[in-house]
């Protein structure tokens, strides 16, 4: 029989959990790591170049009253992805939100991706997040509940300038999402995808056309802007609330109707 979740009551509903969110310290990751943290969760904070900036998201969590802990991890290396959310179960006791947030890729035309651009892009991007994923579920297996979330994108679907090996790699981290979707959901944990319109992040920086790419993107949102990290981050953690549990394995589009245009 179907009973209703009450309203959240408070804004830290996710008080106590851990989640790990990789590629943290700065950009879309550091806000969903913010907003995860702002509801009570604490977070392993994950890089693999910056310390320095993730040193600064974990200063910024622990404001929330909650605990931040730091751990350099290429998510290239799957034995580095187990061992992240290893750290974060034994210093934490426990595991209930696993981010694949972390993007890398080689911007090139398809006719120009060579094997290694492709492998790089495909095991930052989508295999990161399915290794990430069995690491995590014995410690959400044990509590019950859990929570994967993905970062994708519009090139997923859609042809974009110089993407080709970076939107295949986000194509797989959709399949992926699906498939962890249905063999975990009998476990009470649930895997979606978050697909940001263009967000203006450091990420942007490494496109040959950035300036196209934004004002292109700015004239053809219909609500007039661009996406904030803050927005995606907001939308992160509303799916790891009690609230969003029948949401499974779905794409959630958060562009401001960028895509129904493009």
């Amino acid at each position: 029989m179907f009973e209703a979740h009450a309203p959240l009551k408070t804004n830290r509903y996710l008080e106590g959990k851990v989640a790990v969110v990789t590629g943290s310290g700065r950009g879309i990751g550091r806000a969903i790591a913010l907003a995860l943290a702002e509801r009570g969760c604490h977070i392993a904070v994950n890089y693999v170049r910056r310390r320095e900036t993730a040193e600064a998201t974990a200063q910024a969590i622990q404001a929330f009253d909650v605990q931040a802990m730091v751990v350099k991890a290429n998510m290239a290396d799957p034995e580095d992805v187990r061992r992240l959310v290893r750290t974060a179960g034994t210093e934490f006791g426990r595991v209930d939100i696993f981010v694949g947030n972390a993007a890398s890729g080689v911007l090139r035309s398809v006719l120009e991706v060579q094997p290694k651009h492709w492998d790089w892009s495909m095991h930052v991007n989508a295999r990161s997040i399915l290794v990430g994923a069995q690491a995590a579920f014995p410690y959400m297996e044990r509590a019950g509940w859990g929570r994967v979330l993905a970062v994708s994108s519009l090139g997923s679907r859609r042809v974009l300038p110089e993407y080709a090996a970076v939107g295949v790699s986000k194509a797989a981290i959709e399949a992926v999402i699906r498939y962890l979707a249905v063999e975990l959901a009998p476990y009470g944990i649930t895997a979606n995808c978050i697909s940001p319109g263009v967000v203006l992040t450091e990420a942007l920086d490494h496109f040959p056309s950035k300036d196209r790419i934004i004002r292109n993107a700015q004239r053809r949102t219909p609500v007039g802007r661009l996406v904030q990290p803050e927005e995606v981050g907001e939308l992160a953690a509303w799916l790891c609330s009690d609230a969003a549990a029948m949401i499974v394995g779905q794409v959630i589009e958060l562009d401001g109707g960028y895509s129904l245009l493009a």
